[in-house]
């Protein structure tokens, strides 16, 4: 096997599985964060606070951290294509139907039955591409899958503010456009994994048998360092996955207190809601080029954590500027800075985890982090309110990511320090 054979059928593999895991990345991320913008007119139509909203919004990550583990497992036992397809299905039907909700208590029950259906489906995509693409390569593919994130933030401010304006018409209101407009893509999309994604290299069948030879060749340089679990719900208490789980809570809990307070800090400058939609572009749109051009450059640990290392620093300094600078055109150029800064440090974090595990380990084991990461959102959603009320400013919540972005430096400062004595 020569390094040139492997380097064209990676590039090929890309091609053929990337382009559809980023566009359901895209789509199950808008699904996941159109309340930020339907909060802008569903919170006075159902006569909720914003806390109470917050707290139902939130209620996504509940359902998405009972379901996730037994997701993770069922996709890594009957293949990724069916179950994914199931999960996008789900999610589409269970968004639609948040057009119809008519109270505080119907809003709950579908925000947690949309956690519980998306369940599985991002440690899911995480496990299907490190079964695919092994290292080095793995980092640049997760990249590429981070950019169904950064993309689904972008063309959802663009869609949600554009559908929001369509306030009255065919009877609905502009929140309602939201959910159904946003949710029949995801709809769509299961009969795209049904025909087009394989479940496994294994099972492809557009790869012949010594391109199978490669890619066991690939993944054999670097085997995981432990074996399987005899019992894969083993991994909810290994310290190990509890160490991961932990860092990845400060990534979420800055993630999503930018995604879902964002829109509000931009209808506070006095913009229409396809303003706001379009203002909120800018952000991911430098978020997107970033995880292009950034994580095919980190090819060993230690440019991981310097470029950890600098996001983290960058990231908490413009979010605190974003409080403290007295003009709203300032404030928003350090959120656009800062708000990339949080995307880059995904698939740094990833990189990671399925180095430590293998087969249904590595389902589990991955899941389980993602399931104590993801209360990073529950606990954004709640505590965004909750510091706009302390603070009395609709800045105030920018203090919550660029806390957890600050403890994120010191901890990659220190991985980076370590990687310099271990090569010195």
């Amino acid at each position: 096997m020569s390094h040139l054979d492997e380097q064209a059928l990676i590039r090929r593999l890309a091609w053929r599985l990337m382009p559809l895991l980023i566009l359901l990345f895209l789509v199950a991320f808008i699904d996941r964060q159109n309340v930020s913008f339907a909060k802008l007119q569903m919170v006075s139509d159902l006569h909720l606070s914003e806390a109470s909203y917050g707290f139902g919004s939130s209620l996504f990550f509940i359902g998405y951290v009972a379901f996730e583990v037994p997701s993770c497992l069922a996709l890594e036992r009957y293949g990724a294509r069916l179950w994914l397809a199931l999960l996008i299905l789900s999610w589409g039907v269970v968004t639609v139907l948040m057009a119809f909700t008519s109270s505080a208590s119907s809003f709950y029950a579908l925000r947690f039955l949309l956690g519980a259906a998306e369940a599985g489906f991002y440690p899911g995509a995480v496990f299907y591409i490190s079964t695919w693409f092994p290292e080095p390569h793995r980092i640049r593919m997760l990249g590429l899958f981070t950019l169904g994130s950064s993309l689904g933030n972008m063309l959802g401010g663009l869609t949600n503010g554009l559908l929001l304006d369509l306030n009255g018409t065919g009877g609905l209101a502009g929140w309602q456009w939201v959910f159904v407009g946003t949710g029949i893509p995801a709809v769509l999309l299961t009969f795209a994994v049904l025909i087009y994604l394989p479940s496994s290299p294994e099972s492809a069948r557009f790869l012949d048998e010594s391109e199978r030879q490669i890619l066991a060749a690939a993944h054999a340089r670097r085997q995981s360092r432990i074996s399987a679990y005899n019992n894969p719900w083993a991994a909810l208490w290994d310290p190990t996955v509890i160490a991961f789980g932990s860092v990845y809570m400060l990534y979420a809990t800055a993630f999503y207190g930018v995604t879902y307070w964002l829109p509000t800090i931009v209808k506070a400058f006095g913009v229409s809601p396809t303003v706001n939609g379009l203002l909120n572009m800018i952000p991911w749109a430098l978020g997107a080029a970033i995880v292009l051009a950034i994580p095919r450059l980190l090819r060993d640990d230690r440019s991981i954590f310097s470029a950890a290392m600098c996001a983290t620093l960058l990231g908490a300094s413009c979010f605190v500027a974003s409080i403290l600078l007295p003009d709203n055109t300032l404030r928003f150029i350090a959120l656009a800075i800062g708000g990339p800064c949080v995307v880059l440090l995904n698939p740094c974090f990833w990189t990671f985890p399925p180095r430590f595990f293998s087969g249904a380990r590595a389902a589990a084991s991955i899941a389980a982090i993602n399931s104590i990461g993801n209360l990073g959102g529950f606990f954004a959603q709640n505590l965004a309110p909750w510091v706009e009320r302390q603070t009395g400013s609709v800045l105030g919540p920018m203090l919550v990511p660029s806390l957890c972005l600050g403890l994120l430096c010191i901890g990659s400062t220190l991985l980076w320090i370590r990687t310099l004595r271990q090569t010195a």
